[in-house]
Parts: C-alpha cells; structure tokens; sequence
C-alpha cells in the first residue's frame, strides 16, 4: 500500500469518528468549574437556558432544604446540581456512542437528554421536597401534584418568555419532536409495556433511563446528588458513579433497549444504593432536621391564605410566573414582612421557635414490622364488617376486600376504592366508609400514591395505640406527635438489583440479571423499612424535662409490650437518643 493510500484511508476514518462524534467546537462551549466534577463543558444552548430567571430561581433553593440547620455545610443549591446532572449525562452518552456507535446517538439526542438533565429539577418549591411531599399535600389535597409536573410546566414558561424556540431552532432541533422528548424525560418515560413515548421511537427507549431511570432507579441524577450531597454534609461517599459510567452498555431485552452495567459493577450498585440509604439515615431523614420540617411545614400552613391579601401561597403552582418569585426566602417574608401583617402571627411564633431552637423533643424511634400492621389494619377492618348492618350487595363487596387485604394486602392498597375506605374507618367515620356505592362512583383522582397511603393509615393505627398507653401513664395525649417515616434503598424494586441487567466480558450483546446470592451471601435481607418517631412539644414549659424523661421510659415500655408485634425487635428503640435532641447543632466532625 502506498503513502498515499494509506494517508486517503486516516483521513476516510478521521473522517468517519467526527461524524460519530458527540463533540462540539471547544470555541462555543461554555466552562464550569464544579466541586464535584471539576471543570465542565455545556453547550451554548444550555447557557442560554442557564441565564433565565426560571433557572436561576434554583440559586435560591437548597438542595437539602431545612438540613442546614443540622448540618451547617449542606447550603448548596438546586443550580448547580442541575449543572451536575447535565454534565454527567453528557459523560454517559459519550461513553456509549464511542463504545457503541451502532446506537446512532444523535447531536439532537444528545442536546435533548443534556437539556431534560439540566431542566429536570426546576418545578423544586421552597424547600425542595418539603413543599412537594409535605405542604401541598396538606393543603391541596384535592390535587395531585409532582414537581416534574412542575418542571415540565417551568421549562414551558422559560422557553415561551425568553424566546428560546428560536435558540432550539438554531441549534438543528426540531421544536415540535424534541421538545415533547424533553418533555418526556423530565417525566420520567415509562417503565414497560407497549412503547407509548412520542419523542423518541422504540430504538431509543436507552435515552429515557438517562436522567431519571422508571426502570431500575440508576440515573444520572442520583449520581450527582450522591456525590454532592455526602461533600457538603460532610459525610463519606462510598459510592463512585464513575465506575458505572465506564461500564455502560446498552443491550436489548425483550425486544427493547436498555442501559445495563458490567457484572463485575454489581457490587457497585449495592453500595450506590446503600448510600442513598446512609444519606436519609443520617441526614435527610435526622431526627432533629425532621422535626424541623414538620415546624416549617406547619408555619407555611399557618400562612397560605394570609402572606398575600390577593393570592394563596400555593396558589403559584398553577401560575409559574408566581412560582418563579417563590424560593427559600418565604421565611424571611413570613418572619419580616414589609408592611404589619397581623394574620401572620402564629406562622412567625413557629418559625422563631425554629431559629430559637425551641423545637418538640425526641422521645423515642422504633422500626416497625409491616406484616403485622398490615394484619392489624385487616383485622380492624373485620371488626367494622361483622359490626355494621350491610345489604347483600355491600356484604359480597366488604367480604372481597377484606380477602383481598389478608390473602394481598399490597395489592388492596393499590386499589384506590379500598383506600379511601380504609382511611374513613380509621377515622371514625364508619358510616361514610359504608357508603360504598358513593365512593365507587367518585373518580378519586386525588387519591395519594401508596407509599403515603401507608404512612398515614400506619400512624393512625399507632397513635391509637400510643394514646391508650398514654392515658395508662396518666400524660396527655395532646402534648404528644407520633410520624411514621419509610427509608430505603430505593423505591424501585425489592431488592437493588431486581429490574438491572448485566453482561459479561465474553458476550458484550447478551444480557442477563443476577441474583444477590451471586454479588455477596452478606447482604442484607430486606432493603425498605418504616420507623415511628415520637416527639413531645408540650403547650406547658415548666417540667418538660421531667415529663420527657418519663415520657421515654413510657416508650420503651411501649416497644417492649409483648402485645405490640408491629415493633420490629430487631433493633432496640433509640436508648442511645436520649439527649441528641439537645445538641444545637451537628457538624461531621461530631458525626
């Protein structure tokens, strides 16, 4: 072969990589230097994005919400986890279009995924998720709403008022196609069945376990937030997303692509998992910075109808010109309000008893055994049954739900009917729990997803309980809040590695799951727990340390009733918390 030819045929390839290539030219792109990812690349697209006040917004939310007030580092923000999330999903793609270039990733694609990435946590409220899981919740019951809702909503309101259809346009994106894609991948995509995504046809269904993966719950997101969560808490991270990164493969099963991992990473994603739990354990879900929550939570409460003469606080979600004015700093307008404000007065006592530390003490945590809450719950409801006077047709109803609830309770809870029927008979209204052929004909499109369907019901049970032991002590129950909290290391899946698959180094193309057995036989056995909190806030001040301590011995004594199964008694009740509660504040050096 001459030199000539050989030359022809470095450039044909030179040629063939850049039309593969994912790079843009270094002369446009924007660099960020990140604490966590060092120096970054986004795509002028990206920065146009960036400088909006929808997006800028984020500066002013914290990502962790309250916990600062625990732990004193933890002020960073949803700005620059978003900046985050965007740059490690620019890694991803780049790392499986070089591995795989058969998978035609496209520039579009990847501005697309790169955007939905960056835009993803724009419809966070003040707070982050105390607004979504906590206040909107209590006071908007009749709706429910998500913040990807939200942030697809924000997305729509920056591009309409600063004017970036035509920046999208200028950049080769197709406004009506990709921007449904964005769309689309800020909500998630869909888990299985038949392909119902608009963006993107079914050859791409990798794309959509990029940001926030339905599938299996690995995503880029958690990456990021892993990371930098743990560097601004002060706690170890012994999770590096990098090795997940590197290992990416996209594989067909069933007939449908998706992103699956090296089998040797599987031990990997156990600990990434494990450090999601550690994070809520020690950080998200402290006993301190919960509480705290709960007061701050209480204070908006107290002030949604009262902040504005015109408007209601959550209000905004339905107007995000509104929303884009509502950050962290509705505590300072609630706590200085410019003009006298005399209906925001019990919303300040709240959050200056925050700022004072004059906060409810912690009496006791316990873990608690779901099986038996769950027979407990099925045979409360036996009980309404035999006791209650039914018509053929009700019977043949309450005696199909009450199989359904003893032979798959799971499955009951998921039924939105028996739900809310449940609720009402453990809140006393049996009468209106009965009234079932009015109940199956409301829509219940408000009814709230499981998971808080299992919170609220578990601790009414328990309050119940806890108040009966109370009156045995001879201490009011009103001085007293029981929570009911769940941690886990996932929500997807039982088990970390149920819904993940692998490949091997001898068959890059085929893909398989595995089993825990073949990761590690010292893995645990469960993956999910719920916890009840006890906490004491009495309205008399003058022997609450007394009470307190009794209080705790009281709990004790409850956890260790041999006729309460729902403890789970494989941990004692929190005898090491006992003065925790006092410390003002938590830094990672006391941790």
């Amino acid at each position: 072969m001459s030199a000539f030819e050989g030359a022809t045929d470095v450039s044909k390839i030179a040629e063939e990589l850049q039309k593969n290539s994912l790079d843009f030219s270094k002369d446009i792109m924007k660099i960020f230097n990140d604490p966590i990812h060092g120096h970054i690349e986004l795509h002028p697209l990206l920065v146009k994005m960036i400088d909006t006040p929808q997006f800028q917004r984020l500066r002013y939310i914290k990502q962790l919400g309250t916990k600062h007030l625990v732990y004193p580092g933890a002020t960073h923000t949803r700005f620059e986890h978003s900046l985050g999330v965007a740059h490690l999903a620019g890694c991803l793609l780049k790392t499986l279009n070089e591995n795989q270039p058969e998978l035609n990733i496209t520039k579009q694609d990847f501005l697309c995924v790169q955007i939905a990435a960056l835009c993803h946590d724009m419809g966070h409220g003040p707070f982050s998720h105390l607004f979504d899981g906590m206040f909107i919740p209590k006071v908007r019951s009749d709706k429910h709403w998500e913040h990807e809702q939200a942030s697809v909503d924000m997305f729509r309101c920056m591009k309409r008022r600063n004017g970036l259809d035509k920046e999208m346009k200028f950049y080769g994106l197709d406004l009506q196609k990709d921007i449904k894609f964005i769309e689309e991948l800020i909500l998630k995509g869909q888990k299985d069945g038949k392909w119902s995504m608009k963006g993107r046809t079914e050859d791409k269904s990798f794309l959509y376990e990029i940001v926030a993966n339905k599938v299996n719950g690995i995503d880029v997101d958690k990456w990021d937030y892993l990371a930098r969560d743990c560097y601004y808490l002060g706690i170890p991270c012994g999770f590096d997303s990098q090795r997940l990164l590197k290992s990416a493969r996209v594989c067909e099963v069933n007939r449908r692509k998706h992103i699956c991992f090296r089998d040797k990473v599987a031990d990997n994603i156990y600990g990434m998992f494990h450090t999601r739990y550690t994070l809520h354990r020690q950080a998200l879900q402290h006993k301190i910075g919960y509480i705290i929550d709960v007061k701050i939570n209480d204070a908006l409460v107290k002030a949604n109808d009262k902040l504005s003469p015109d408007s209601k606080i959550s209000d905004a979600i339905d107007n995000m010109l509104e929303y884009t004015k509502l950050t962290d700093h509705i505590s300072d307008q609630i706590l200085n309000p410019s003009d006298s404000n005399p209906g925001l007065a019990e919303a300040q006592r709240i959050l200056q008893g925050v700022v004072n530390r004059r906060l409810p003490k912690f009496v006791g945590e316990a873990r608690l055994n779901e099986d038996k809450l769950k027979e407990k719950l099925t045979s409360h409801w036996e009980d309404k049954v035999n006791n209650h006077s039914l018509d053929p047709e009700d019977t043949i109803f309450c005696e199909k739900m009450l199989k359904c609830l003893k032979d798959h309770p799971e499955e009951a809870f998921k039924n939105k009917v028996y739900r809310k029927i449940l609720l009402l008979s453990l809140e006393d209204q049996s009468d209106e729990a009965f009234k079932i052929k009015e109940i199956q004909n409301d829509s219940l499109k408000a009814a709230k997803p499981v998971k808080a369907f299992k919170i609220e019901v578990y601790k009414i049970l328990l309050k119940d309980l806890w108040d009966d032991m109370l009156l045995e002590k001879k201490m009011k129950a009103t001085d007293f809040e029981i929570y009911v909290l769940e941690m886990g290391f996932g929500e997807v899946g039982k088990e970390p590695i149920d819904n993940v698959h692998f490949y091997s180094k001898s068959d890059l193309k085929t893909a398989f799951k595995m089993k825990k057995h073949q990761v590690s036989s010292l893995k645990p056995e469960k993956f999910h727990e719920f916890l009840v909190r006890v906490y004491y806030d009495p309205e008399d001040q003058e022997h609450q340390k007394e009470v307190q301590q009794k209080a705790q011995k009281c709990f004790h004594e409850w956890c260790k009733d041999n006729e309460n199964t729902f403890i789970d008694f494989g941990h004692d009740a929190g005898e090491d918390d006992v003065d925790e509660e006092e410390e003002y504040e938590e830094t990672s050096t006391s941790k």
